[in-house]
């Protein structure tokens, strides 16, 4: 079964574990949270990431963090060179229950169902018209075409 280790800017990260304790009280795998205050240097975020990792042992890792490019990424980012370790940036709640509910699947599997949880859970909510919410067919808004893919 794969461990999840969220780190993202504090206190996005123990938020989210706490909301994954909430929802999946009992779900028999760790999620371990790693908040990075705004002081942290992106060697001392991955030093005491892998210090979670290896104090808990698991073998396989599925790595979430908040922004592409911020400090949490770039820090944990060379932490995917292990073949044991997957990282995904854009952590959202849709996303970690999903890693949840499918953390027995392989690793690199449960790395794109956690992906299609975020996109599949972000969508713009309509008014009055509940049957109208459902996400793009594509998956993304063509109005952020300006930014990183």
């Amino acid at each position: 079964m794969t461990a999840v280790l969220i780190v993202a800017h504090a206190p996005l990260a123990s938020a989210l574990q706490a909301v994954a304790q909430h929802v999946y009280a009992d779900c028999g795998h760790p999620v371990l949270a790693l908040d990075v205050p705004a002081a942290a240097t992106a060697e001392s975020v991955r030093t005491q990431a892998r210090a979670l990792m290896a104090a808990d042992g698991a073998s396989d890792w599925l790595v979430l963090t908040d922004v592409f490019g911020a400090t949490p990424c770039n820090a944990v980012q060379s932490l995917a060179d292990d073949v044991h370790v997957r990282v995904v940036s854009g952590v959202n709640v849709p996303m970690l229950w999903r890693a949840l509910c499918y953390a027995a699947e392989s690793l690199d599997e449960l790395a794109a169902r956690a992906v299609g949880g975020a996109t599949q859970g972000v969508m713009r909510v309509a008014p009055t018209r509940p049957q109208n919410q459902k996400p793009s067919a594509t998956g993304r808004d063509p109005h952020d075409d300006h930014h990183q893919q």
